[in-house]
């Protein structure tokens, strides 16, 4: 006990709260967390004096005399009592949380850490400042080197205990003189300068720390390290075949300044290669209409000044914005220098990918070929604080990347990544760190700054709020996911299971004189689709070893609750829509709605006919439910690899980056044997759902898809200029209507449907015929939405309710029971706006006026909004039946 008390004090507390902490958390690092949180700012020591309370300070936090230091193999003997003797009764309901003591979960056992991880509810604001560069000149550097500042140490740390541990390193090495371990009165004084500068290669910095962190004692003759003031032991040194120099891995402080500085680096460097890639999409979006609309996204931010977030901070990757439109714009795309744009980004992937691979040296393991060292057993506590800040932000930014195929085709990068996610699992003290969320920024509010702070010039002060979001394991599962999917998609077409016919004694004889063969089997993977499978492998052999290192140190009660908690794609008709709550108020209602479209918006199912009786024997190919049955069983035993590639890398984004939104969404269902056919339900305006039929033909993608239109009360209802009543969908995408047209190899299934959901099924769809594109808002315009929303009530609606098609019926009738409130007061709307006349199908609008030509009195819409509205009533109060 005394000795952990002796820690906390080094970190700053003071007698009473070190003791009160410790007999409340036992852990040092737990008790030094709620210390920093204020907890026990009133505890008092035996004659009553108050303690002080303790701020985990940005430029003003108590200085320790030096940094406690974590046991090492050696020592372990001498770290033993780690209660004391008054406490032994209380040890067995003690679950340490953090550190490499833990009491680990046996297989089966209750989960301890439940309530501990995973939650994205915490909100921390934190004063960071910006204080003066400073410049020195090194014998080493023919440049003047700029040195690390406090505030760039500890930005992004919104934790207060780690704060503190940020700050006593930084202290430690840059102010307090290094005395000889012998005692002998010899002492060598640190400078800043000594362990933080910033030089302009990570090799040069490793180089600069070789040559001062090895100290010989004049009087004593011993030699010592720098940063930690022990004897260095030789006979801890590697033989000269080693990779790696012994004298950086002495103790956990280099660990710790050398992985601070080196992700600072990384940071830097990563922040401007997307700084240059923003300013050259800038200069592209001056040059280009056609690319100005397809900016990337800008992840934006509640409070604050964008641009000064983002010159300050790394961000994750906002999805890319909706392309291929199919209407107006240029009818080509200029390309050139396209090549050399992607040249260019390979070289700077290979730099950042090289700098990890320098880095990842020097990250705490206990499986190095060489065998473990001293520092990876002592891990630094701000090795893990700049872990979660500064590593966090590059994983998070390149995991939310929502291209499978722009990831392999980085994958210098990646790989490199999923080393560094393996390496940090793989360690006791760091593998929590894969499972909980990561704390991004999500506002930044300039505050009036200082002139000075101990003698330090102030540029200026941010007040950054600091948010929950997904860890890292759960931003892998989202690639895992496309990855999955791509290796399905590389499958190709699976035919029917037939039996294998035993081969004749002849047979077998001319096989094995090489005068005859056996039926040839598909050509093997083509080099594209190889290097992808590849990439996938990667990918899930990733996920696969954080789960395995996880069940070790925290148990299979931890990693299957993990996994509950992940983004899946069903396999199966398996989902209980039933189990969905609507929720009491209408924000608990869009976001129940939301989570609910995102884990169904795409299922493998079956989408096969039954086989009939007389069939079952035979080994006839399977009809399907689909329009393009006929084209699809043609192509039943054909393989075509550069189609499979492309429907791998569909397959990919699709999973993941189908729309979904209160107001309008997209669902995919594709057989869970044939991946070329694809059945769509795209919701609407109004949430009005319209079936689709997709194939993914033999000259895919090199051709559009082909895509027919259902929702058309067999072929007698137009709800729009560009839906025909007999399945046309007029879209200059699929080569059917002028415009920007399809582009071998770039231009994708998603890009289709987004181009179905956002323009085809629009509010006032008149608009869509070209003549009438200035007609918004006339008597012309209003006649012909009245007409459609006739339609869609009688045939969408309706009719999709009383006979859902298969395999959306779970989905559309969770859809309106979720919607159940809005819906009956669309109806009621819409009711007020009819005009009365009758429901014209095909023939709803004439080329020349534009005029719907039915009249009538009485038309039947009160009477098929009320049925509607009776049947969502009844799924929302539990008592549907079915059509009736």
């Amino acid at each position: 006990m005394d000795k952990q008390i002796e820690q906390l004090i080094e970190m700053g507390a003071t007698v009473p709260q070190a003791r009160a902490a410790l007999q409340k958390y036992r852990d040092v690092m737990e008790a030094a967390e709620h210390i920093f949180d204020g907890e026990f700012a009133d505890a008092q020591d035996g004659n009553g004096d108050e303690d002080v309370r303790m701020h985990p300070p940005i430029s003003s936090i108590i200085t320790p005399s030096r940094t406690p230091q974590a046991s090492t193999p050696e020592d372990a003997d001498d770290d033993q009592d780690m209660v004391d003797d008054d406490s032994e009764d209380d040890i067995e309901d003690y679950v340490d949380y953090d550190t490499d003591h833990e009491a680990r979960p046996k297989t089966g056992e209750v989960d301890p850490y439940a309530g501990i991880f995973f939650s994205k509810e915490r909100r921390e604001e934190v004063i960071e400042v910006e204080e003066e560069a400073e410049f020195i000149a090194l014998p080493t550097s023919l440049e003047p080197v700029k040195l690390m500042t406090q505030g760039e140490w500890m930005k992004g740390c919104p934790e207060g205990n780690e704060q503190a541990f940020l700050f006593a390193l930084y202290d430690y090495l840059c102010t307090n003189s290094c005395t000889c371990p012998q005692a002998c009165g010899y002492k060598v004084p640190r400078k800043k300068s000594d362990f933080f500068p910033l030089l302009s290669e990570f090799s040069s910095y490793l180089e600069h720390l070789r040559g001062i962190i090895k100290r010989v004692c004049p009087s004593c003759n011993i030699e010592f390290c720098f940063a930690c003031g022990e004897t260095i032991n030789s006979s801890h040194n590697r033989s000269s075949a080693s990779s790696v120099d012994i004298s950086l891995f002495h103790c956990s402080n280099m660990q710790g300044v050398i992985l601070g500085v080196g992700l600072v680096m990384l940071e830097t460097a990563f922040a401007e290669q997307r700084q240059q890639a923003s300013g050259d999409n800038s200069q592209g979006t001056q040059r280009s209409k056609s690319n100005k609309k397809r900016k990337l996204h800008v992840h934006s931010t509640p409070t604050g000044d964008d641009d000064e977030i983002d010159a300050y901070y790394i961000y994750p990757m906002g999805r890319k914005a909706k392309g291929g439109i199919g209407y107006a714009g240029d009818q080509r795309e200029d390309t050139s220098g396209q090549v050399e744009a992607q040249a260019q980004q390979r070289a700077k992937d290979a730099k950042i990918g090289s700098l990890l691979s320098e880095i990842r040296i020097y990250l705490p393991s206990l499986r190095r070929e060489e065998g473990a060292l001293t520092s990876d057993y002592m891990v630094h506590p701000t090795a893990l604080a700049h872990l979660r800040r500064r590593f966090n932000s590059l994983c998070s930014t390149l995991l939310r990347n929502d291209s499978l195929t722009d990831m392999s085709d980085r994958s210098v990068l990646y790989f490199e990544l999923f080393e560094w996610l393996e390496t940090v699992s793989n360690h006791e003290a760091l593998a929590s760190m894969m499972a909980m969320p990561i704390m991004v920024v999500s506002s930044v509010k300039s505050v009036a700054p200082k002139k000075a702070v101990d003698g330090k010039s102030i540029i200026r002060e941010r007040a950054i709020v600091y948010e929950g979001s997904a860890g890292p394991r759960e931003l892998l599962e989202a690639i895992v996911i496309q990855a999955r999917a791509a290796i399905k998609g590389l499958e190709g077409v699976k035919s029917a299971e037939q039996v294998k016919e035993e081969m004749t004694e002849e047979q077998k004889r001319m096989t094995a004189k090489g005068k005859g063969k056996e039926k040839e089997s598909s050509p093997g993977l083509g080099d594209e689709n190889e290097k992808l499978l590849t990439f996938c492998n990667r990918i899930l052999a990733t996920a696969n070893a954080i789960d395995r290192s996880l069940r070790e140190t925290k148990g299979d009660a931890f990693v299957d609750r993990l996994h509950a908690s992940l983004p899946k794609i069903l396999t199966s008709s398996t989902f209980d829509h039933a189990s969905v709550k609507a929720g009491k108020t209408d924000d608990d209602r869009r976001k129940a709605y939301l989570d609910w479209a995102t884990q169904v918006r795409f299922e493998y199912c079956d989408l096969t006919l039954p086989t009939p009786d007389s069939d079952i024997d035979s080994e006839s190919i399977p009809h399907y439910k689909f329009f393009f049955n006929a084209e699809a069983r043609m192509m039943a035993n054909s393989d075509f690899p550069k189609r499979s590639l492309a429907i791998a890398k569909e397959l990919a984004v699709l999973t993941t980056n189908l729309p979904v939104s209160w107001g309008s969404s997209v669902f995919l269902r594709v057989d869970e044997n044939r991946v070329d056919i694809i059945k769509a339900l795209i919701i609407g305006p109004e949430g009005t759902p319209f079936l689709f039929d997709i194939f993914l033909g033999p000259t895919y993608n090199n051709t559009p898809p082909s895509v027919k239109y259902l929702t058309t009360n067999g072929g007698k209802y137009r709800f729009n200029p560009n839906l025909y009543a007999d399945g046309k969908v007029c879209l200059s995408l699929l080569g059917t209507w002028s415009g920007p047209g399809w582009v071998s190899g770039r231009s994708t299934l998603l890009q289709v449907l987004i181009s179905i959901q956002s323009m085809i099924l629009c509010d006032e769809p008149y608009l869509n015929e070209p003549g009438w594109a200035n007609g918004g808002g006339s008597p012309q315009s209003k006649a012909y939405s009245a007409n459609v929303r006739r339609m869609v009530v009688r045939v969408a609606m309706l009719g999709n309710l009383k006979n859902p098609p298969e395999p959306f019926g779970d989905v559309i009738r969770t859809h309106y029971r979720l919607k159940a409130d809005a819906i009956i007061a669309q109806l009621d709307r819409w009711l007020t706006l009819d005009d009365g006349k009758q429901i014209s199908g095909d023939s709803a609008f004439t080329s020349s006026t534009g005029k719907v030509d039915a009249t009538s009195s009485s038309n039947g819409f009160k009477r098929d909004v009320e049925d509607m509205q009776r049947l969502v009533r009844q799924l929302q109060d539990g008592t549907y039946q079915g059509s009736s």
